[in-house]
């Protein structure tokens, strides 16, 4: 049986916009399987969780490329919802995908060579969404650099750092398409974040697309180098599982710009 529903259902896309109108946002990504493989309990991110939550994260990210069951992503999902934030799904794919959640980001892998990742997916996905009742956030997603998990897995073409204008054509090709977030990532674990150069390439073309970055960032002057150059969205995880008062730091130096 559905729990209850929470009071962003359906609504989480307007959220995120009225608190960009603020300024810079940040969402906190957890994967299932980092955290219920790394020895973390229910108890544990529940804290941590909560400590985000009261630093300024505006919302939760739960999702991961490999090592994900739906079962996996529900437990998540209800260790999360104490925190009383927006839980939005991040899927690797269909089993990433749980009624649990508020809203999904119902991603196309722009730069993949397999159809799968650019349309299969979703095809097969929609029918789940609806039935679910989630919130889809049409968004391009697109590897940049390291990539990473994510980019191995979805067969992706990553950007090298030292091409902006590729960065940023894919953004406009996003927004061109109807989107309305564009994710950079980097990779999970990336040795270093997406290159201030690329992320201002791609603002200064995303028009009213929101531009999401992720990968690499573990300290909070690499968040504010990523908000300067026009992030509106920045995501941290790989520090959420390895250090949380230094996730929490970040998400204050964002707060603070």
């Amino acid at each position: 049986m559905r729990r209850a529903a929470s009071e962003f259902r359906g609504r989480v896309h307007k959220y995120l916009q009225d608190r960009l109108s603020e300024g810079p946002i940040h969402l906190t990504l957890i994967d299932p399987d980092k955290v219920l493989g790394g020895g973390m309990t229910a108890g544990d991110v529940r804290e941590v969780a909560k400590a985000l939550a009261e630093a300024g994260t505006d919302a939760f990210l739960v999702g991961g490329s490999i090592g994900v069951s739906e079962s996996s992503v529900d437990h998540v999902v209800s260790m999360l919802r104490p925190a009383g934030l927006p839980i939005i799904l991040f899927p690797g794919n269909l089993t990433g995908i749980s009624r649990e959640a508020d809203a999904i980001l119902f991603l196309t892998l722009l730069n993949s060579d397999d159809p799968y990742f650019i349309v299969g997916a979703q095809v097969l996905a929609a029918p789940i969404i609806l039935r679910y009742g989630l919130e889809a956030l049409p968004t391009a997603y697109i590897i940049v650099g390291y990539g990473g998990a994510a980019g191995y897995v979805g067969r992706a073409r990553p950007i090298p750092y030292d091409r902006p204008e590729l960065v940023a054509a894919h953004v406009l090709a996003a927004r061109y398409m109807g989107m309305k977030y564009a994710y950079l990532e980097a990779g999970s674990g990336a040795p270093k974040p997406i290159p201030p150069e690329a992320i201002e390439a791609a603002a200064k073309v995303k028009g009213e697309v929101t531009l999401i970055v992720g990968g690499g960032i573990r300290r909070p002057e690499q968040a504010k180098e990523a908000i300067n150059a026009g992030a509106d969205a920045i995501v941290t995880g790989t520090v959420v599982e390895k250090d949380p008062m230094q996730a929490g730091e970040v998400v204050r130096a964002i707060k603070r710009k």
